[in-house]
């Protein structure tokens, strides 16, 4: 099994100013991911997707493959995930090789391990027609969640529990926690997303792990992390 491994990595951030470089124990966030991806042996490359010089240059030192900058259309706060992977996949598969799988690692989740990501191959093995998506527990269950409409407070689901129910007693609710998305290069293309009719989850049930970097506070909760580790 052929896999490519992509990393996207903007230059412009607005909630977290030049976060993919941020230096997190020591490196720039994005070689964490960068990391993590090397010496698995179905990663047959490790692609880097940048509008960023800086970024590229990071890349590389950390063994990436950056063979261009990302194009503008393709950089803007409005251009999508799925965007920036189908241009990707379609330059390696033009100008690399054919590729069984496109594995989407996000730069602000830095924590991920390499078991997580050799665990989604093996699902992704056994259901090479669907797409293996990663998946935490929700901190704030949907029941218990409101929305503001005419000066009240609604239940956001209309079926909502009472808010006397215990939490166990709650059903299991689950988020995408942005770690990991794997699918083949044609299920990317009939669907134009890793959300299509057959999704398999790979639960991360590590609360480290699942830290997804997109603020000032969840930076600061993944320099809490190391530095209780040291």
């Amino acid at each position: 099994m052929k896999i490519l491994a992509l990393i996207p990595a903007r230059g412009g951030s607005k909630r977290l100013p030049n976060k993919n470089l941020l230096p997190l124990g020591g490196k720039p966030l994005i070689t964490w991911s960068i990391e993590t991806a090397k010496d698995i042996p179905e990663i047959v490359d490790i692609l880097v997707s940048t509008d960023c010089e800086k970024i590229a240059s990071v890349a590389k030192t950390a063994g990436a493959c950056v063979p261009w900058l990302r194009p503008s259309h393709l950089a803007t706060d409005t251009a999508s995930s799925i965007d920036v992977c189908m241009h990707g996949l379609d330059w390696y598969l033009e100008n690399r090789e054919k590729v069984d799988g496109l594995l989407l690692l996000q730069p602000t989740s830095p924590f991920r391990t390499r078991e997580t990501i050799k665990k989604a191959m093996k699902i992704f093995s056994k259901y090479p027609n669907s797409a293996v998506v990663s998946f935490s527990a929700a901190e704030s269950h949907p029941y218990w969640c409101f929305r503001p409409t005419e000066g009240k407070m609604i239940p956001f689901l209309s079926d909502a529990f009472s808010l006397e129910t215990r939490s166990q007693d709650l059903p299991e609710a689950y988020v995408i926690n942005g770690s990991l998305y794997l699918s083949s290069p044609d299920y990317l293309k009939t669907h134009l997303s890793f959300f299509g009719a057959d999704v398999k989850p790979i639960f991360i049930d590590n609360r480290t792990e699942s830290i997804d970097i997109d603020t000032q506070w969840d930076f600061f909760i993944a320099t809490s992390v190391l530095s209780s580790r040291n």
